[in-house]
């Protein structure tokens, strides 16, 4: 061992970081591998710990590493205009305003993670039951939302920017099924549309352009496409959730994306998924889904857990060309402690990391009477002591491989090499993507003759 890193030193200071041409790309890459880290700092806030494979505490930069290292390439973060009472009491839900995406944007740019930014046009959350218009634009004619729709898509999207964020995509609204921004007469909703779409392209012509909707196995996305084309909505992107628990089979959703891929020439999306890995409630509020329900379609652990991950990623791949790929919705939303119910609680309304605060009573049409806690902590891709579960490396199986570009920096150098031997000694512990780039030999295995082969690349020897 000891010869080994003393060459490691020698190659350092002859060679420096040389590098080698990415290998071939996989058959089953897609270009986007993400997950919606939306609630990271008010968990974190809340005073959460996240830890790596081998069981050390992250900070934030460890902790978007890690994803890095499992295969992650973005994130996306939504957006909510104002999600704070009179008194600026946040409504909970990680309390996401353009500051908090902003802050997640900024960290994870620094590890080579872009942004897909989801305007949902409301102060607080919007699925096909819920589209409230926000605070300050309760009054407005659809011609007055237009305009606010632009100025806030323009003006949010230049600070995500200013930040440092790497944003190549935007979505407009978040499962607008029904309608949105308070609107259900859908040629409104296409007008409000267009002018969060021009928006965008006022910023930047290079970033996608989404919209989002849900539901695939009502069969209705084609409805809802030539709708769009009707209007006049010019955008990239058609994204879907899909919940395997809820949304039908894998089969019908690859079907309804390429009817929108086919006839319009739209890529696809999967924008939101997961699935269970315990039935356990882990924060004292209950779960959406219990794990417990009859007719879950895969184990309740995660394994589980992976194989309904990469039946979405297969959907979407078999699309073909204009798949583009697949985001997990709130892997790290986890339980911010264990002990009781009012502890828990006092961190929620504190911090916004529950699913909603007694503080969104003065804007949601229930009075917040729901408030709590996470219901998606047995759906996370973390355990409630904040370790990484197997499934996390799920990402990195529909990912390029650079052989022997072990930290992922897309370069092969030394430093890739002395990662490969502190695996080996216990001193670090690869992730399964950071092993397929380190398994030069492919033997399966990872060994002295991996770091040795790297070294050689690094010489231009191999």
């Amino acid at each position: 061992m000891k010869k080994i890193m003393c060459l490691l030193l020698a190659v350092i200071m002859a060679f420096g970081s040389m590098t080698v041409f990415a290998a071939e790309k996989g058959e089953t890459s897609l270009k986007f591998r993400g997950v919606d880290v939306s609630s990271y700092f008010a968990e974190k806030n809340s005073g959460v710990v996240y830890r790596d494979f081998s069981g050390k505490a992250l900070d934030d930069d460890g902790f978007f590493e890690l994803l890095k290292n499992c295969g992650v390439n973005s994130v996306r973060v939504r957006i909510w205009n104002n999600p704070y009472d009179s008194d600026g009491n946040g409504y909970g839900g990680g309390n996401c305003d353009i500051e908090n995406a902003c802050k997640i944007g900024s960290v994870a740019a620094k590890h080579n993670i872009s942004v897909f930014a989801d305007f949902h046009l409301s102060d607080f959350w919007c699925d096909p039951e819920k589209q409230k218009v926000p605070k300050e634009w309760q009054n407005y004619s659809v011609s007055e939302k237009s305009d606010a729709v632009y100025n806030f898509v323009y003006t949010g999207l230049n600070k995500l920017i200013d930040s440092g964020a790497v944003v190549k995509m935007v979505q407009v609204g978040n499962e607008i099924n029904n309608g949105m921004c308070g609107e259900t007469d859908f040629a409104n909703v296409c007008k409000l549309l267009k002018s969060g779409f021009s928006a965008v392209q006022a910023v930047d012509k290079n970033i996608l352009r989404a919209v989002h909707f849900t539901n695939p196995e009502k069969n209705g996305y084609e409805w809802y496409a030539g709708q769009l084309d009707k209007n006049g909505v010019d955008y990239e992107v058609f994204a879907s959730s899909y919940y395997p628990y809820w949304h039908g089979t894998t089969q019908n959703l690859t079907t309804q994306l390429s009817k929108v891929a086919e006839k319009y020439g739209k890529y696809v999306l999967a924008a939101e998924t997961s699935y269970p890995f315990t039935s356990e409630d882990s924060d004292f509020f209950g779960n959406t889904v219990s794990g417990a329900d009859s007719g879950m379609p895969y184990p309740v652990n995660a394994e589980g857990q992976t194989q309904a991950v990469s039946a979405v990623f297969d959907a979407v791949g078999n699309v073909g060309k204009k798949g583009l790929g697949v985001f997990y919705w709130e892997p790290a939303w986890i339980t911010v402690g264990t002990n009781s119910y009012e502890e828990n609680l006092a961190k929620w309304e504190k911090f916004g990391s529950g699913w909603e605060s007694s503080f969104a009573g003065s804007y949601c049409d229930d009075g917040a009477k729901y408030f709590g806690g996470s219901s998606w902590d047995n759906q996370a891709m973390f355990d409630k002591n904040g370790n990484p579960l197997q499934s996390l490396n799920v990402f990195g199986n529909y990912a390029d491989v650079k052989l022997g570009d072990v930290d992922l920096d897309g370069d092969v150098t030394v430093k890739d090499a002395t990662l490969v031997q502190k695996d080996i000694v216990k001193l670090e512990t690869l992730t399964d993507f950071q092993k397929k780039a380190a398994d030069i030999n492919s033997d399966g295995a990872i060994s002295v003759t991996d770091a040795t082969d790297i070294q050689k690349i690094v010489v231009n020897l191999k």
